[in-house]
């Protein structure tokens, strides 16, 4: 299968700070590809580079086949991105800016019914005679998707699409996506949400410090590192701070609970009786399979 994305050994550099530090990736025609890892790991330098909005201080980036240096022009029309950053022109209702996206592109009227189907596939009907600047977070949101879709790109690159989106705009986009995707269009996710990451991607990259730390499978990823985790909510009654018995124990914190993992089923019996030893309540205990985030943790640094 030919690349859709190709980054051959590329580099950014600010100053002493290494923004992108060497990474070579090549992604698939049609491939649904998760780039993942914690703030600051290069994902967004690497699709400003992939979009023209910066140039890598050493080696090549193209987009079907076409160098976003020396061709930028073709290579720009090749793919869509979809920005973090909530950038729109205020002088525009929702329709018009679309048009104008479109235009960019040398799409004219006869792109007007797929300008339509966008709208109404990101629930825009009742805001496209709005001026963007009356549109609330999530609808200036939706407006920067459906521009980065108006010219009907090969690749499209969302990043961090449905940070401050409800769940029923969430749900919506990604059977859109999805369907696109059916079709034969690339397409390239970052989020922080990482179960969408599971429930989408079929492959995902994750970075740490601007290189690639993993590349693989969804699948082969989860099988690779599956496990039986314990998770713990405790109830510390004076300093919060776990015996220094159990602390032996590889475990990572998410979102105040204690993720244990563990090498033998006889592990929860110590552990419980350590806490229980030690008068540290638990409020709540359950195993849990590995997930995404779970290898996420482990392999971008976040653990204890």
């Amino acid at each position: 299968m030919k690349p859709a994305i190709v980054y051959q050994n590329v580099k950014k550099h600010y100053g002493s700070v290494k923004a992108v530090n060497g990474i070579t990736l090549s992604i698939p025609e049609g491939e649904f590809f998760g780039l993942l890892g914690p703030n600051g790991a290069g994902k967004s330098t690497m699709i400003n580079m992939l979009g023209g909005l910066s140039n890598p201080s050493s080696g090549k980036i193209s987009v079907m086949g076409q160098d976003v240096q020396k061709n930028y022009q073709e290579a720009r029309h090749l793919v869509g991105i979809v920005p973090q950053e909530l950038v729109f022109d205020p002088f525009f209702n929702v329709r018009e800016m679309l048009r104008f996206q479109a235009g960019y592109f040398g799409k004219g009227r006869e792109n007007d019914k797929w300008v339509d189907e966008v709208i109404d596939r990101l629930d825009l009907r009742d805001k496209a005679a709005t001026n963007m600047r009356m549109l609330s977070g999530g609808m200036k949101r939706r407006a920067l998707i459906a521009q980065a879709l108006v010219h009907r790109p090969p690749v499209i690159v969302l990043d961090e699409p449905t940070a401050g989106v409800d769940v029923e705009l969430r749900q919506k986009l990604w059977s859109f996506i999805k369907e696109l995707n059916k079709e034969g269009h690339t397409i390239v996710l970052t989020t922080h949400y990482l179960e969408e990451a599971e429930a989408l991607c079929n492959s995902v990259a994750m970075l740490r410090a601007g290189k690639i730390v993993v590349l693989d499978t969804t699948k082969n990823l989860l099988k690779k590192f599956s496990t039986k985790n314990l998770m713990l909510r405790l109830n510390f009654r004076a300093e919060k701070k776990l015996p220094k018995i159990i602390e032996r124990f590889s475990y990572t914190e998410l979102d105040g609970a204690f993720i244990f993992e563990l090498k033998k089923i006889t592990d929860i019996a110590e552990i419980t009786e350590a806490l229980k030893k030690s008068k540290v309540e638990i409020i709540d205990m359950q195993t849990v399979d590995t997930d995404l985030e779970s290898v996420f943790l482990k392999l971008t640094g976040n653990k204890k």
